[in-house]
């Protein structure tokens, strides 16, 4: 068998986006924040856009841009741009440069006035207010473990099992891996001694091996009920997280009230002491769009505010027409000039996609922002892409992470996709008011005998609405409801 290399050329057909068709789409993705991230990004990378002040605004008229041809250059204005006198260039260098220095090197002092006077001084005063630096729990542990006296091998393990422990304070590895990647050989008392150290420490459970164990660590032994507490933490936790409290109060020779008061203790307990210093931020949800009652019609208006009005510098499109421009720097100002207006173009046919989808959709759920959510109706993303006039891609991708202010509250736009059941009557009640529905019948029912999750699919039924018991097990389960044993109370 001969094996050789060959070229052959071969014809075919593919597919292929346009560059400003694939910006455009990854624009209309983008939620507020994120396209003002890039276009502040944008703004750095590419010297043919700037912002427009609102004194141009007020001083300019609006000049179309006419993007540069191959075979043409750029129609701009022809007379230079006015360029103002540099505020520094008539001062003495010297002198400022004087008067610089003290000021950066000196120490500070309060002023005599403000020591005369009695007066604070605002930015000792601002200093002080400021808030101290996010202290970690590994930090606020090993402040405590320095205050203390032990062995040099025991201060080690401590430090070794502080640094094991994850977010909740938990040992993140069971004590024997711990001590066996250290340098030097560990007797299990040892061990042993530097974690009951360790647990000894505020916040009270940390250095717990499971949360038996943190619940365990925070009983105050001076309790009267603690012998109960503790026979109810350490043999009986799984049967009251499934209710049962007849079994439970059987075993322990107690009746249900006084189960009910250790339970109660219980669960003012912490099951996760390191909580409190996790580092995880709250996220912000900033509405891209906001719907306003208006001579009583439902309006949208686009809170892109705070996005920079741009526009082509017209510094670099007239360099750009020079006839005698290096050819390089003619191409790369030929690129950002293209680049720029494919991002102005992204940008306008963001907002008026967002604007035409979310009107749509205030349309169609006019009864949802009259009279709340109980009146949501069910709607697809097929019938606003149709009657918008795009692709239903077009609709997945402009609501995709964005959110609108409304008369009753801040909603995801998917919140308003949704499928539904048909009722008896013929009419189609969406999903999620069947679920708020399910819920209310929940809130309301008999907590000494629950429903089954039969018995709440009859409760529906008598409402019109035919949905099956796997159904209501499985909306059950997505609002975070217990099974009817869990939520007995005895």
């Amino acid at each position: 068998m001969r094996l050789e290399a060959s070229l052959q050329a071969r014809q075919e057909m593919r597919l292929k986006l346009a560059p400003q068709i694939i910006q455009s789409i990854e624009i209309l993705q983008l939620p507020l924040m994120e396209l003002r991230e890039r276009i502040d990004h944008e703004l750095l990378e590419n010297p043919m856009l700037e912002i427009e002040t609102e004194q141009e605004e007020d001083n300019e008229e609006a000049a179309e841009e006419v993007a540069p041809e191959d075979d043409g250059p750029v129609e701009v204005p022809e007379e230079e741009p006015e360029t103002e006198e540099d505020p520094l260039e008539a001062e003495d260098y010297d002198a400022i440069e004087d008067f610089i220095q003290p000021a950066e090197y000196d120490t500070y002092s309060p002023s005599r006035s403000s020591a005369a006077s009695g007066e604070k001084d605002p930015k000792l005063g601002a200093l002080e207010n400021s808030p101290a630096p996010d202290v970690t729990l590994e930090e606020h542990l090993s402040e405590q473990l320095s205050f203390l006296e032990m062995d040099d091998l025991v201060r080690e393990v401590c430090e070794n099992i502080i640094a094991n422990l994850d977010w909740r304070g938990y040992l993140e590895y069971p004590l024997e891996e711990i001590v066996e990647a250290m340098d030097q050989e560990v007797p299990p008392e040892k061990a042993e001694e530097a974690l009951r150290i360790v647990q000894q420490f505020e916040p009270p459970g940390v250095g717990a091996r499971d949360v038996n164990e943190c619940l365990l660590i925070q009983l105050d032994e001076d309790d009267e009920d603690y012998e109960d507490l503790r026979t109810l933490i350490g043999e009986y936790f799984e049967d009251i997280a499934k209710n049962r409290y007849p079994k439970v109060a059987k075993a322990m020779g107690c009746s249900i009230e006084r189960l009910k008061d250790l339970v109660e203790k219980v669960a003012r307990l912490n099951p996760i002491p390191g909580a409190m210093f996790e580092e995880a931020e709250t996220p912000h949800v900033i509405p891209d769009l906001r719907v306003e009652l208006v001579e009583g019609e439902f309006r949208v208006v686009l809170e892109d505010a705070t996005l920079p009005p741009l526009r082509i510098c017209s510094y670099y499109a007239r360099r750009l027409q020079q006839e005698d421009l290096d050819p390089k720097t003619k191409e790369y100002l030929r690129d950002k000039f293209q680049s720029a207006k494919w991002l102005l173009d992204a940008i306008q046919q963001r907002r008026s996609t967002i604007y035409n989808i979310a009107s749509a959709i205030v349309d169609e759920q006019k009864d949802f922002f009259e009279r709340g959510p109980m009146h949501l109706k069910p709607l697809k993303m097929q019938e606003v892409a149709d009657e918008v006039g795009v692709h239903v891609s077009t609709v997945s991708r402009a609501i995709s992470g964005k959110y609108i202010q409304t008369p009753q509250g801040i909603f995801s736009l998917k919140h308003f996709f949704t499928g539904g059941v048909e009722r008896d009557d013929g009419e189609v009640e969406s999903w999620e008011v069947v679920r708020q529905k399910l819920q209310h019948v929940i809130d309301n029912e008999d907590k000494s005998d629950p429903f089954s999750d039969e018995q709440l699919a009859a409760q529906l039924q008598k409402q019109g609405i035919d949905i099956a018991r796997r159904t209501v097990s499985k909306y059950r389960k997505i609002l975070g409801i217990p099974s009817s044993r869990q939520r007995r109370e005895y």
